[in-house]
């Protein structure tokens, strides 16, 4: 893992990261913050002060991977995601390919993570609004297991709205971990090695 660069990040903001989730105590530790939880973890290593509200959304700064990267948690709720990353965006003019987007997957069990280059919302609804607000598909995006429903009929809001057991928060802990060393290396520009080390 590098996490380099600990010291005010120089120059403007050329890479943006932003994790999903909901904001507000009552979902502080669910399934569906784990993106919010990741960006935390990012936070805390690199020594970013996550505390300005801006572009609707919770912010820092840092420098990560020969970057200067701006921290977001949107703060628009889950399936409004799009309107405080396209902003950002919007602001200092960083393309979707500089725009890496973590979030939770309900396919992946807890502790597994996926790198991708690019591709469709996989039917994940904060996905499906950033890339239907910014009009592209081509964000990389790290997305991290929180485990399929306990069965078919449990309702799928209430799964991911669920609280994590202390077993799949244990292997969500070492995840988040490797999403910071896998953010770091997509900002550097190899996304391919993070795809190889992590998926």
């Amino acid at each position: 893992m590098f996490f380099s660069g600990r010291q005010a990040a120089p120059g403007p903001v050329d890479f943006i990261i932003a994790g999903l989730g909901n904001p507000g105590r009552e979902y502080e530790g669910t399934r569906h913050n784990a993106g919010f939880m990741a960006v935390d973890r990012l936070a805390q290593k690199m020594g970013a002060d996550m505390r300005r509200i801006r572009f609707k959304g919770v912010t820092g700064e840092c420098a990560l991977g020969g970057g200067h990267v701006l921290l977001l948690k949107p703060g628009t709720f889950m399936n409004l995601s799009g309107q405080s990353v396209r902003e950002a965006m919007g602001f200092y003019k960083v393309p979707p390919e500089r725009t890496l987007i973590i979030f939770d997957d309900i396919n992946l069990p807890p502790g597994k993570l996926r790198v991708r280059r690019k591709g469709s919302d996989g039917g994940h609804n904060g996905m499906k609004n950033i890339i239907y607000l910014s009009g592209s598909d081509q964000f990389p995006r790290i997305k991290l297991g929180v485990g399929q429903k306990p069965h078919p009929d449990f309702n799928l809001a209430d799964w991911v709205l669920s609280k994590f057991s202390d077993a799949d928060l244990k292997e969500l802990d070492a995840a988040l971990d490797k999403a910071s060393a896998a953010a770091e290396l997509i900002v550097r520009g190899e996304t391919d090695r993070a795809m190889n080390l992590y998926n």
